[in-house]
């Protein structure tokens, strides 16, 4: 596979970066940990205007039509800035309605969801449960001319403002996926308090929420799989970005920290430290745009492509940050340095869609199969 960017990409990747840089500094993000709102309106109108919302989706509902490559790019830029807002869970939702929604479905959420007018989230995760299909216990029975939910989400980012759930329930014993209404009747959100200040994630009761038939997407387990996939690669994304940041900041502070009359940035163990995490920042570039293409190439490997990347980007996150807080010293743990911030960012990014164990116990699976069929 060809790694370099075209020059589509090397600029949706600058203007990116330019708008974020601009309209989402430092200054603003921290103020924003203090609103009750999932999203900041102008940043978000920003955003699709500039293409973001829509990026993936389908061109005859006023998408771009890009693939999981350029979502990546974003997701990237969106880490380093500790960026907020729905654009990764949007995306994701996006993706499985063009994929298996109904013509209905396609027709009313597809071309809100482009042009910025609401935003969609993924309810997934259930409390004290793994990140996989064996976590989901919420239920999904039909009744009549309808389907009928029940159960309890967590972890569902920008759940507050958004206008569409897509919640994932077990419908006649087996996962499925479904597109709820945020204001339909029984369903209940609730802010949680998490460890990462810079997004919002929410609690989601559902309490004999009716949806219509059509409102389940085609496809079965195999297809809920994949985009938990897809989800995973751009959370590694988002991880990536942080690392490169912590990096930055780590390197700027051994050039001005003097210890013995040197900078500490001089001294040999430091320099090795912050080439461990220029590694692990290059190995997750690697394996994070090794699956985005796999996926958009529709190739053999797609599956354990993801599962590298994400295991490998788990991992690798914990460590630089590790390294980052050890080489900062305790000035890096204060709530006045940026560097806390990211620390907190790279450790929601670790666990979020599966730890590194839920990734390495599934690509343990898929090779074993693989063997097999050899």
């Amino acid at each position: 596979m060809n790694f370099e960017l075209s020059e589509e990409q090397a600029m949706l990747r600058e203007a990116s970066r330019d708008l974020l840089s601009d309209r989402a500094p430092m200054a603003v993000v921290r103020a924003s940990m203090d609103r009750s709102e999932d999203v900041d309106p102008e940043l978000w109108r920003l955003t699709a205007d500039l293409g973001w919302p829509g990026l993936a989706l389908p061109e005859e509902y006023g998408g771009s039509g890009q693939g999981l490559v350029e979502l990546a790019l974003v997701a990237e830029e969106i880490g380093r800035a500790l960026g907020r807002g729905p654009f990764l869970p949007t995306a994701v939702v996006g993706r499985a309605l063009a994929y298996g929604g109904s013509e209905r479905l396609r027709s009313e959420v597809l071309s809100a969801l482009a042009t910025g007018d609401g935003w969609a989230t993924w309810a997934f995760a259930e409390p004290h449960a793994p990140w996989t299909l064996e976590g989901i216990h919420a239920t999904a029975r039909t009744d009549g001319d309808g389907v009928v939910l029940d159960g309890v989400k967590t972890v569902v980012q920008d759940a507050g403002g958004a206008r569409w759930l897509l919640v994932t329930a077990l419908h006649d014993g087996v996962p499925a996926s479904f597109l709820v209404d945020r204001a339909a009747p029984g369903v209940t959100v609730r802010r949680q308090r998490v460890l990462d200040p810079t997004r919002a994630f929410h609690e989601v009761r559902l309490d004999a929420v009716r949806v219509p038939l059509d409102a389940r997407l085609d496809g079965g387990p195999d297809d809920i799989q994949a985009l938990l996939d897809e989800a995973s690669v751009l959370r590694c994304a988002d991880a990536l970005g942080v690392m490169e940041r912590m990096l930055e900041l780590t390197v700027e502070h051994t050039k001005n920290r003097v210890q013995f009359g040197r900078p500490i940035g001089s001294f040999q163990a430091v320099k090795h430290a912050c080439a461990d995490m220029a590694l692990l920042a290059h190995g997750t570039r690697a394996a994070t745009y090794y699956a985005a293409m796999a996926a958009d190439a529709g190739a053999a490997d797609t599956a354990r492509a993801a599962c590298g990347a994400a295991s490998y980007a788990s991992a690798g996150t914990g460590e630089v940050a590790a390294r980052a807080l050890q080489l900062h010293g305790g000035i890096g743990f204060t709530w006045e340095h940026d560097l806390h911030l990211h620390l907190r960012r790279a450790r929601a990014d670790r666990v979020l869609y599966g730890d590194a164990a839920v990734h390495r116990d599934r690509l343990c699976t898929l090779l074993q199969r693989s063997a097999k069929s050899a």
